[in-house]
């Protein structure tokens, strides 16, 4: 692949404006690859919803949209994060890794 690869940075911020969740994102340039997320939430203490949140704001990425597969990880444990991600995917397989839970899936075809 002569391309390099393009990463993103991806927030969610919390009522006081500060970071509540947080994702890199890597994909490969040109259509038909695969996505790497590695999401994370900030602190223990989040509120509801902001992991989810992040998956959204991570899939609904065009360079996301136009890929076929994702790899993510996210922290053990993250059950808010990997039901997102089970919800917005097919095909997925889990494993623990450590203190990290291992993503892989097939993304659906982007209907928009």
């Amino acid at each position: 692949m002569t391309d390099p690869e393009n990463s993103r940075h991806v927030e969610i911020k919390d009522d006081n404006d500060r970071t509540a969740a947080v994702a890199e994102v890597t994909t490969a340039s040109g259509p038909d690859g695969t996505v790497r997320a590695s999401m994370y939430a900030k602190s223990e203490h989040v509120r509801p919803g902001d992991r989810a949140a992040l998956v959204d704001e991570v899939m609904d990425l065009p360079e996301v949209k136009a890929s076929d597969r994702v790899e993510a990880t996210v922290p053990y444990g993250d059950i808010e994060s990997v039901e997102r991600l089970r919800e917005r995917t097919a095909d997925v397989a889990l494993r623990a890794a450590g203190g990290t839970t291992l993503l892989d899936a097939n993304l659906p075809p982007d209907d928009g």
